[in-house]
């Protein structure tokens, strides 16, 4: 197990060090970044941005950045697809191992070489949209100490067939991680990354605030699906900025199922005519997992088309909250936006929370908002009881039913696959009581 810093604390009362093969101005953002997080007051209950939210859980003390692992074993358990076109495993934010087969012009690189390497081009795509679903605290402490994650630049004409894999593993006691995602298509570009976020053991506590930057270029298309597997030790924050030029199409897909307390802020900028967004999530949350999603859906074109599709199954005394919002800004007529969040209880002791909202400042505009919650269906149960099916096991079916119409819409027969593998895997957890 690598060693860790006696105390997170520590690193809270003092600014992390840039390391020296880092670009100056990298450093500059680091350091404004750090100052920006001591400024930035804590989170209240009263705060909008986390109405419903768990306040308490926001108490990082005693987390510790770590060193990597030694030896093999994280690597041989990063296996997923197939054959994927690349593939990247990290531990503790560090690089294990690498292996790619990616087009001509393609760079796919650990983001700590891209920053030497293909400094400018990062400086121009990274974390540059103001967070504003409530994390700006916890995305400045990002800022402040992420080293290391995954950089994608496809230059225009580029698709890559097939689809890249990053494993970010958390390994060691009150481990912190901070990884980040950056994707960058040119005109006409396609790619496809798959970020996997899982612990090298089952009790060790573990901290992940970890960004996505996603920039979709013109009539490009761009698939971002993170699958959340942490232990139930850990807590993560995870942001999402997606921006979407003229004509192109970005999906961002997040599937919960570990975690004892996990933050989703998902925001996607539809930023040119005919710009598509898909905004997707399933999460199955048990026994007292907690799941706080937060989404925006900015449409400043006119033109442009987004879907947001929220599925939570709740088991146990879990509990889920929703809080999204179409923003349609003045001149951005014939707006194309939907946004729908299903709850569907496992138990009569979880709770969900949805604040669906709108606010429309053109003409011409279709959008439409909404949220269900429903206890599972007893003659469901019942028919499939019928059939020789045990209950425990018709609940499942019923619950992997309800999320297969997300899942469906990620249009990859392979990808699709295997997140039904980690979806059976949670279902197969809860079935033995988490054993």
């Amino acid at each position: 197990m690598p060693a860790v810093l006696e105390h997170f604390a520590s690193l809270l009362e003092s600014a992390p060090e840039t390391p020296a093969a880092f670009p100056a101005w990298f450093a500059e953002r680091q350091r404004a970044a750090w100052k920006r997080f001591l400024e930035t007051p804590n989170p209240k209950r009263g705060d909008e941005p986390w109405r419903f939210s768990s306040i308490k859980q926001l108490d990082f003390a005693g987390f510790a950045t770590g060193e990597a692992p030694l030896g093999s074993q994280l690597v041989e358990r990063s296996v997923s697809l197939e054959a994927p076109v690349a593939k990247f495993v990290f531990a503790n934010d560090a690089l294990l191992h690498s292996e790619s087969n990616l087009p001509a012009g393609v760079i796919c690189l650990p983001l700590e070489e891209a920053l030497v390497s293909h400094g400018d081009l990062v400086r121009e795509h990274f974390m540059k949209r103001d967070t504003r679903l409530g994390s700006v605290k916890w995305t400045a402490l990002h800022e402040a100490n992420v080293s290391n994650g995954l950089f994608v630049h496809v230059p225009a004409g580029v698709e890559v067939e097939g689809t890249i894999e990053v494993f970010h593993w958390i390994a060691g006691d009150k481990t912190a991680i901070f990884p980040h995602t950056l994707v960058v298509t040119g005109a006409n570009a396609k790619v496809r990354v798959v970020d996997y976020f899982q612990s090298a053991n089952t009790d060790e506590a573990g901290l992940a605030i970890a960004v996505n930057d996603l920039n979709a270029g013109p009539g490009s298309k761009l698939d971002y699906i993170a699958i959340q597997a942490f232990n139930e030790n850990t807590k993560v924050i995870q942001v999402n900025e997606t921006g979407v030029a003229k004509d192109a199409s970005a999906i961002g897909f997040i599937l919960n199922t570990g975690a004892a307390w996990a933050r989703n802020e998902s925001l996607s900028r539809l930023e040119g005519e005919g710009a598509r967004s898909d905004m997707l999530s399933v999460s199955i949350p048990a026994r007292d997992q907690e799941y706080d999603q937060r989404t925006f859906q900015h449409h400043v074109s006119p033109g442009a088309y987004s879907d947001l599709l929220y599925k939570n199954s709740l088991y146990d005394e879990s509990r889920t909250i929703f809080s999204g919002l179409i923003f349609v800004d003045e001149g951005a007529h014939r707006t194309d936006a939907y946004q729908t969040c299903r709850n569907l209880f496992m138990s009569e002791n979880a709770e969900a929370n949805s604040m669906p909202g709108l606010e429309i400042n053109a003409d011409d505009v279709k959008c439409s908002h909404g949220s269900t919650s429903s206890q599972i269906d007893e003659s469901e149960i019942f028919y499939l009881r019928a059939r020789g099916i045990d209950p425990v096991r018709a609940r499942q079916l019923i619950a992997r039913g309800f999320s297969v119409q997300v899942i469906e819409r990620l249009g990859d027969e392979k990808v699709e696959e295997m997140v039904l593998r980690f979806l059976d895997d949670k279902f197969a957890h809860i079935a033995t009581g988490g054993a």
